[in-house]
C-alpha cells in the first residue's frame, strides 16, 4: 500500500491523516471493489476520523463499481454479523479498536463475516498500486445510509440468545466507542434494570479512562454484574458483584464449563499463549481439551475452524462463541454470561471461582526495532535464560518470552504459584534480555 502500510494482524492501522490518509482509505476501496465487487457495508467506531475515512473508503469503493451501504457508528462485531442479513459482499469497519483517539484503522470481512485470511489481504496490497479502471455513468457505485443498523443487529443477536434479566441490576460501560447505541438497546430489551456509563462519545474520549482498557475503574456496587467494551465492541471484560474483576480468562472457562456440562461443547476451547497458567489448570481439572495458539483473534479464529470448536478466545475478553458469532462480539458474550448467571441462579463471583489467577508478570523490553526484536529472541543466551528459567519455575509455573509482532518490544511473561518467584525470574531474564539489546 501507499506510504508503506500494510495489513498487520488485525487490518490496516495508523495515526489518522499521518499515517493513515483518507488517500489510503480511497485507494483500499476502490481495491476492495475491484477484487470482491459490491455491495460493501462499511461501519466504523466514534473516532474524530472516522467519518474521514469511511467516507473515503466508500467513495472509493463506489469509483470502483460497487454500491455501498453506510451503517454509520456499530461495533466491529454488528457490521460483520450485518454482512450477510444484508447480501454484502464485503464487510468494512475503520476502527483502531482499544487504541487511543488519534488512531484509527480499517479491517475487512468476508460475505459470511468472517475476517479476511491472510491471502487475501496480499491480493488487496498488490492491487493497491494498480491504475484501476474507474466506471463511469451507470457504472459508478451508489452510497446509501441504513439509519436502523443497529436495530437491525440487536434483533438478530437477540434471535440467538436472549435471557431474561428481569430484576438484575446490570451496569455497562461502553467506553464511549461504538457499543454507545447497540449494547444499551440489548440489554432494555431482555428487561435488564440498567445503568449506562461511557455513552457520550464525543470524537476524542473512546477508550480515554474507561472501558475494558479501564474496568479497573468501573465500580459495580449496588449491581449483580457490569460489562465493560472496548472501543469497537468486540471485547469485553467484566466487574462482579463484589467488584472483583472477570478477565477473558474466566469469561472463556465459565463459558467452556457450562457448554460441557450441558453437553454442548465441540472441539474443546481454544486460547492463546497468554492465557493465564491457572485457566489450562482449570481445564485440565474440567477434563476440557484445549489448544493454544499465537496471540491473535486470526489465529484462535483459523483454529476453531480447523478442530470445528465451540468457543475461543483471549484473555483481553475477546471471545468467539461459534454457535451465535462468527468473530468476537462483546455484546454476545454477556449476554452468554448472563444466560449462565441466569440459569444456574449463580452470582457471577461463585462463577468465577471455577479457576484460580496466578500471579503474573509482565516486562517489555525496548529494544532498536521488530527485527531486532525478533533476532534478539532467538539468541543463545536468551534461550540459555529462559531454559534456566524454566527449570526454577517447574510445574508451578511457566515463562513466555516473545518479540512483540509490531512494535520494539520483547515481551517477557512470567507466571508462578509464588508471587515472589514469579517477580524475580521475570526481571532476571529482562535484564538477559535487556543485556543483549545493548549488545546488538
Amino acid at each position: 500500500m501507499r506510504r508503506g502500510i500494510s495489513f498487520g494482524t488485525d487490518g490496516v492501522r495508523g495515526v489518522a491523516n499521518h499515517t493513515l490518509m483518507p488517500e489510503d482509505a480511497l485507494r483500499l476501496g476502490l481495491a476492495a471493489a475491484r477484487l470482491f465487487g459490491g455491495p460493501m457495508i462499511v461501519g466504523r467506531d466514534t473516532r474524530l476520523s472516522g467519518g474521514m475515512l469511511s467516507g473515503a473508503l466508500a467513495a472509493g469503493a463506489a469509483s470502483g463499481g460497487a454500491k455501498v451501504i453506510d451503517l454509520g457508528v456499530l461495533p466491529t462485531p454488528a457490521v460483520a454479523a450485518l454482512a450477510p442479513r444484508l447480501a454484502a459482499n464485503t464487510a468494512v469497519v475503520v476502527s483502531a479498536s482499544h487504541n487511543p483517539y488519534p488512531d484509527n484503522g480499517i479491517k475487512l470481512f468476508s460475505a459470511e463475516g468472517r475476517k479476511l485470511p491472510a491471502e487475501r489481504e496480499r491480493e488487496l496490497e498488490d492491487l493497491l498500486d494498480e491504475d484501476l479502471e474507474r466506471p463511469t455513468g451507470t457504472g459508478v457505485g451508489a452510497v446509501e445510509r441504513l439509519d436502523d443498523a443497529a436495530e437491525q443487529y440487536v434483533e438478530a443477536a437477540l434471535e440467538r440468545l436472549s435471557p431474561s434479566a428481569e430484576g438484575m441490576k446490570v451496569l455497562l460501560d461502553c467506553a464511549n466507542g461504538a457499543a454507545f447505541e447497540a449494547a444499551p438497546l440489548a440489554f432494555s430489551k431482555i428487561g435488564a434494570d440498567l445503568k449506562v456509563v461511557g455513552d457520550e462519545p464525543d470524537g476524542t474520549n473512546i477508550n480515554a479512562g474507561c472501558g475494558s482498557t479501564h474496568v479497573e475503574k468501573l465500580d459495580s456496587t449496588g449491581h449483580d454484574m457490569a460489562f465493560a467494551f472496548d472501543g469497537d465492541a468486540d471485547r469485553v471484560l467484566a466487574v462482579d458483584e463484589r467488584g472483583d474483576v472477570v478477565d477473558g480468562d474466566k469469561i472463556l472457562a465459565i463459558l467452556a464449563r457450562d457448554l460441557a456440562e450441558r453437553g454442548k461443547l465441540a472441539g474443546g476451547v481454544v486460547v492463546t499463549v497468554m492465557s493465564n497458567l491457572g485457566f489450562f489448570k482449570a481445564m485440565d481439572a474440567l477434563d476440557i481439551p484445549y489448544e493454544v495458539t499465537p496471540v491473535g483473534d486470526r489465529h484462535v479464529a483459523a483454529a476453531m475452524a480447523r478442530s470445528g470448536a465451540s468457543i475461543g478466545g483471549e484473555q483481553s475478553g475477546h471471545v468467539i462463541l461459534a454457535q451465535h458469532v462468527t468473530t468476537g462480539d462483546g455484546i454476545v458474550t454477556a449476554l452468554a454470561l448472563l444466560d449462565v448467571m441466569v440459569r444456574t441462579g449463580k452470582p457471577l463471583s461463585e462463577l468465577a471461582s471455577v479457576m484460580n489467577v496466578y500471579p503474573q508478570k509482565l516486562i517489555n523490553v525496548e529494544v532498536e526495532d521488530p527485527a531486532t526484536a525478533k533476532s534478539i529472541s532467538a539468541a543463545e543466551g536468551i534461550q540459555r535464560a529462559v531454559a534456566e528459567a524454566e527449570k526454577r519455575l517447574g510445574t508451578e509455573g511457566r515463562i513466555l518470552l516473545r518479540p512483540s509482532g509490531t512494535e520494539p518490544l520483547v515481551r517477557v511473561m512470567v507466571e508462578h504459584a509464588n508471587e515472589t518467584v514469579c517477580h524475580e525470574v521475570c526481571e532476571e531474564v529482562a535484564e538477559v534480555v535487556a543485556g543483549v539489546g545493548v549488545e546488538v
